[in-house]
């Protein structure tokens, strides 16, 4: 590997080093009463306008355009189909997928797209549900037999009288049971119906994002919908839902907390456990969303790469914009955050064909120090619209700490560029317990029932340089996080998320033996071909370069460690693009960044999209397959990258999947990926316990005795770390808001045995600079009064029983 790095976008690191038993939340949907506030698992019943059986022959009336609207659908179905109405009203089922009958969610309800034909009674084309009953009458039209009769006996008349008096009162009671059954067009509070009628604006979104707790939303609100329906955004603007997989939107706000979207056909609804062994993920990062990096939202940096200090990463940019009150100060940072991802992003990454986003958030959404110039919490507010609007539309997240205090590799997306001070420096260890305090309350927020579903992965810390940090200092590390977490969510299938590490470029058979009888961890790679070596070779000789690469050691991973993904590649096959290596750093494409191969090449070929030809974009589009059939679990970086505020123009194309969509050069369907590798060495099946089965947690003594926590040493210089500063735990434990209003049970943490207070500087004591000590002498711990070093404060998770 070079060690000669630049600030930029996750680099290859240098390669020296200068530079409590908790009882198991509801399965398989979690919702929330929004009336009793009680937590509910059970598949939702969906009530249909459907004739009682005390109502014979009545049928569900229809409007003209309804009707219409019915008959001319698009044939797309997605996976679901109404229970027959000529029926007791009954579950809805999952049966027009492939292998139907062995889906786990086959009776759950899946919401039905608005405008698709529905299976109403005998016609496959028949109108789709209305507001009130109709159909020829279950009555005869006594007003013609009562001519006929004309002089008829007594006896007849009396029979007459009888039968109407009957008819009357059988009236009464069709009416009273026709007419709330006509009504129930919608889902009340927790009832999880949905409406089947085409639409033309979505439902009202003003409890969505951060606000995402029931509201009114009337007795005709649409909670459901599909390909062709219209969304109504929380600021009023409309967009169009566009999924020709079969993919079903689901917003109800009376339910905040429902699970029934569904991304694709081939994806299940959120109310179903994911299926790590046999749903493959297929995912985009939301990269420079809620951690803005240069290349991709190169016109929050360009206004001031010449102020003092220089912005080049979030750290320096937060000082330059606080200063920069004319234009709004850090302010400029949320109107950044409320505008480069919205709605429409999560709507259009369903409807791509993906059913994962990998979420980097920075450790100051939950608080940061006096010290550092970040925008504290702020950022949390759009973690709450990331999660609403990925339960609207059937996404799934893997919420990837992508910052850690002093620094874990010394990018510019870590916060701060230039040195590691994460395990690493006299500041080291200092860093490593407030990391742990903020991967504890993250945990403990999205372990919540209402959440779980959403975010069933947890990417820890993202890149770190272990080069300089230290294999055993990091594995020490990795099983404290560990234990952290399953103190929080108890061990075992369905407690709490994977936790995901990183590979720290030293391959993932690196990592092979880590801490053997974890519970439920995944590997994490970032396969990008472009931050060492140059090949200038065509884009058609390259196309099967990942399935030569990477498929190899992703399925032995898979078969060896278990859940292996790769959080991060891209289509890029050289560095071009606009600071893809920094601000300011050139290329070494252009020969003007490293060492470089002696050649100068030129970049503009590769910046220009306008300019490609169509061999181009076909070849980058088999190039997309061969990395999605290699890779198989995969997170591509990234989902969208913003234009120049000097050029006007994205110069960064080769790393935008929807740039590529838009232009040509993505595939619109990811699953035509399939084999194009040509499935050689397929991965063996994961085992029980890679899935929190039998032996999941159970992490041998000797392994622990191997990792201790903390470390017995940092780098650089083997400091004791019973010899360097620490941070005592005495602070108050950060609170996480809650959608609000909101209901039920949600408050922010799962497990309320959980009551350690988090590490904080001890008062009265001089700390070194914590981001900026690592070549700094150690002064030591320090001495006041509170100052006290307790090994292994982690206690180790208590194993749950199986259920």
């Amino acid at each position: 590997m070079s060690s000669e790095q630049g600030p930029g976008h996750h680099q290859q690191p240098p390669a020296s080093d200068s530079n409590m038993d908790q009882t198991p939340f509801a399965r398989p949907i979690s919702t929330v009463s929004a009336t009793g506030g009680e937590r509910i698992s059970q598949a939702p019943t969906l009530f249909v306008d459907a004739p009682s059986d005390s109502v014979p022959g009545a049928e569900p009336a229809v409007d003209a355009s309804a009707a219409a609207a019915a008959a001319d659908a698009d044939d797309l179905q997605p996976p679901t189909a109404l229970a027959n109405l000529n029926s007791t009203p009954s579950n809805l089922s999952v049966a027009d997928s492939a292998n139907a009958n062995n889906l786990p969610y086959r009776n759950s309800l899946a919401p039905t797209a608005a405008g698709s034909a529905q299976h109403l009674g005998g016609s496959d084309k028949e109108a789709a549900l209305s507001d009130a009953p109709r159909g020829t009458s279950p009555y005869p039209d006594l007003s013609g037999r009562q001519a006929e009769d004309g002089d008829g006996s007594t006896k007849s008349r009396k029979k007459l009288f009888y039968v109407l008096g009957g008819l009357a009162a059988f009236i009464i009671i069709a009416v009273a049971v026709a007419v709330p059954v006509a009504i129930t067009q919608t889902k009340k509070s927790s009832s999880n119906a949905s409406s089947s009628q085409p639409s033309t604006s979505g439902p009202d979104n003003s409890g969505s994002g951060e606000t995402g707790g029931p509201t009114s939303s009337g007795p005709t609100a649409v909670v459901t919908g599909g390909d062709g329906t219209t969304i109504k955004t929380e600021n009023g603007t409309t967009f169009t839902y566009v999924n020709k997989f079969g993919g079903t939107w689901y917003d109800d706000p009376n339910d905040p907390y429902n699970n029934n979207a569904q991304a694709q056909s081939w994806t299940p609804p959120l109310s179903q456990e994911w299926d790590f062994q046999n749903n493959p993920i297929r995912g985009v990062n939301l990269g420079g969303w809620l951690v803005p990096e240069p290349f991709i939202v190169p016109a929050l940096f360009e206004p001031y790469v010449n102020a003092t200090p220089a912005a080049h990463d979030e750290w320096t940019l937060s000082q330059a914009m606080a200063k920069d009150t004319a234009n709004g100060g850090l302010d400029q940072l949320e109107k950044h955050y409320d505008t480069f991802i919205t709605e429409e992003d999560f709507a259009q990454i369903a409807g791509a064909g993906l059913n994962w986003i990998r979420l980097p958030i920075p450790f100051w959404a939950v608080e940061k120090y006096p010290d550092e110039p970040f925008l504290e919490k702020v950022a949390w507010k759009y973690i709450l619209k990331a999660f609403k609007w990925a339960r609207k539309y059937g996404l799934r997240i893997n919420l990837d700490l992508h910052t850690i205090p002093g620094s874990q590799n010394g990018y510019n997306h870590s916060g701060k560029g230039g040195q590691i001070n994460f395990l690493y420096g006299p500041m080291g260890l200092a860093n490593a317990e407030r990391t742990l305090d903020y991967i504890r309350v993250i945990t403990e927020f999205i372990s919540q029932p209402e959440f779980a579903p959403i975010v069933p992965m947890f990417g820890i810390i993202n890149e770190p340089v272990v080069t300089s940090i230290g294999k055993d200092q990091l594995t020490s590390f990795y099983l404290a996080a560990h234990d952290t977490i399953r103190n929080v969510t108890g061990t075992g299938t369905g407690k709490g998320p994977f936790i995901s590490v990183h590979d720290s470029f030293q391959g993932l058979a690196s990592w092979v033996d880590l801490l053997p009888g974890h519970d439920r961890m995944a590997l994490d790679v970032h396969p990008y071909l472009i931050f060492v070596n140059v090949d200038r070779s065509p884009l058609a000789s390259q196309i099967d370069k990942p399935c030569t690469s990477w498929a190899s050691s992703m399925n032995t991973s898979w078969s060896n460690f278990g859940v292996s993904v790769a959080g991060e590649f891209s289509l890029a096959i050289n560095d071009c693009g606009l600071w893809i290596n920094g601000v300011g750093s050139g290329t070494r494409w252009e020969g003007t960044f490293g060492s470089g191969d002696g050649t100068a090449g030129d970049c503009t070929e590769w910046n220009d999209y306008a300019s490609w030809t169509q061999d181009t974009k076909d070849n980058f589009k088999s190039f997309a397959l061969s990395n999605f059939d290699a890779l198989q679990h995969w997170f591509f970086w990234t989902w969208k990258i913003g234009a120049s505020s000097v050029t006007g123009k994205i110069e960064s194309p080769m790393w935008s999947y929807q740039l590529g969509l838009q232009e040509g050069w993505m595939p619109t369907d990811p699953t035509l990926a399939t084999g194009v590798c040509g499935g050689k060495n397929p991965a063996k099946a994961l085992t029980a316990e890679m899935l929190g089965g039998a032996g999941a947690g159970d992490i041998s003594a000797s392994a622990r005795a191997a990792s201790p926590w903390p470390p017995a040493s940092l780098n650089p210089g083997a400091l004791a770390a019973g010899n360097v500063p620490v941070y005592t735990a005495t602070g108050a434990i950060p609170t996480l808001a809650v959608p609000t209003p909101t209901s039920g049970s949600v408050d922010g943490w799962f497990n309320d045995a959980d009551t350690r207070p988090i590490y904080t500087p001890i008062a009265g004591c001089e700390y070194p600079d914590a981001w900026g000590s690592a070549d700094a002498s150690n002064p030591g711990p320090c001495s006041g009064t509170t100052a006290r070093r307790v090994r292994n404060v982690i206690p180790k998770p208590k194993r749950t029983a199986a259920p």
